[in-house]
């Protein structure tokens, strides 16, 4: 084999080693640029590139792979460490999504609570409502069954009158209205005196009793009806009127 050959022959197994180190360190520059905080690709290749030219082809081989070792356990790490963040992330949303719907659930619950309060206080108090209702009703009802029916004739006037002047702590007897109506007005609730003192006077005397105007409004008793020609408010107001002057209308014989 000749020199020249022989000296072909070793320089292609130098450049290809020279080759097979720049391809490592290459690889290793790329696999820098990946790494946040390190300088750019751009730059990282002209570094590799002047090493490669100053630095022996065993040198770069031997220190590209280290590099690359390098490199690929701190691109481990970093990833380990990203799925770790990202696991946390998950499960920190997981968590904040769990609580959400605790809340929105207690809330709902504490409103259907509410809710349900105030139904079933407004139905209580609508059924005391209704019970009172009813109470006066039957009340009314009782009060209205306990009063006596009275006929409207002398007999039954009479008798309310009485019912009326006990309530009213006014004395006087049946008989003794009677006798003073049979007197007056024979009975007639429609009598009047258009002849006497008070007729002249201009204060005619009026109804069973006989009654004049300022003593019926002066002995009036309330609650029954604002006229002397009414039977029941005549006799009353009569037999007031005599209790305060002759102490009963059983006392009164005559004209009064």
């Amino acid at each position: 084999m000749t020199a020249s050959s022989t000296t072909g022959n070793r320089l292609k197994k130098s450049h290809k080693l020279s080759i097979a180190g720049v391809t490592a360190v290459a690889a290793a520059a790329v696999t820098f640029s990946l790494i946040p905080g390190n300088a750019s690709a751009e730059s990282q290749g002209k570094d590799v590139a002047a090493s490669v030219s100053t630095t022996p082809v065993a040198w770069n081989i031997a220190n590209g792979s280290g590099q690359a070792a390098a490199v690929t356990e701190s691109l481990t790490k970093q990833s380990n460490l990203a799925d770790r963040v990202a696991e946390i992330h998950a499960k920190q949303e997981s968590a904040a999504k769990a609580t959400s719907k605790a809340d929105v659930k207690a809330s709902s619950k504490a409103g259907s609570k509410t809710d349900a309060k105030t139904d079933a206080k407004d139905k209580a108090e609508a059924k005391a409502k209704a019970k009172k209702r009813a109470a006066e009703k039957a009340k009314a009802n009782r009060s209205a069954d306990r009063k006596p029916a009275y006929a409207n004739n002398l007999n039954g006037w009479i008798k309310e009158a009485l019912s009326i002047m006990k309530k009213e702590k006014i004395p006087g007897t049946y008989e003794g209205l009677h006798r003073n109506i049979m007197r007056e007005s024979s009975g007639n609730p429609r009598a009047i005196n258009n002849w006497d003192i008070n007729a002249k006077n201009g204060v005619p005397s009026i109804g069973l009793l006989q009654v004049i105007k300022p003593t019926f409004d002066a002995y009036h008793v309330k609650g029954t009806p604002n006229s002397q020609y009414h039977p029941v408010a005549n006799l009353v107001a009569a037999a007031n009127y005599a209790a305060d002057r002759y102490g009963s209308i059983d006392n009164v014989d005559s004209a009064y």
